[in-house]
């Protein structure tokens, strides 16, 4: 009788990879649970008060959080999804980056837009990762 086949070095890292993905998806989606329920009240809140200015600061600041939250959303999309197929999807990647980029462009502070270095490297980020997705998109209906 043969003694049972230890698993290999290469078995025993993917097994970790998944429980870790598991383990992070879990606390990412408790996260998320929690943050949006700070945003809820936290607007609830502000709605109450009659002093508060949404065509300014506020509106901003709820916009902010609406996008964090969106790829922190996106950022949970990417871990099931190699959950799932036990692979990286570069598209979704790519959309939660630009996503991460249009959020800094949205809520950009009035006056760093004057700065021409931080628009020039904005617009270099952008087109960099709109070309990649692009190309992805690209190579995948030609395959």
């Amino acid at each position: 009788m043969l003694p049972p086949k230890l698993p290999s070095f290469l078995g025993i890292v993917e097994r970790f990879e998944r429980i870790l993905a598991r383990v992070l998806a879990l606390l990412l989606l408790v996260v998320l649970l929690a943050s949006t329920l700070q945003l809820v009240l936290a607007t609830a809140m502000a709605l109450l008060r009659p002093d508060q200015n949404w065509l300014d600061a506020g509106l901003l600041s709820l916009l902010d959080r609406m996008l964090l939250l969106l790829i922190g959303l996106e950022v949970l999309q990417n871990v099931t999804s190699y959950l799932r197929d036990h692979a990286i999807q570069m598209e979704l990647v790519m959309l939660t980056a630009l996503t991460a980029v249009a959020r800094k462009v949205i809520v950009m502070p009035p006056g760093q837009e004057k700065d021409p270095l931080t628009l020039v490297g904005v617009g270099v980020i952008i087109a960099c990762l709109a070309g990649a997705y692009f190309l992805l998109r690209l190579s995948r209906r030609r395959a």
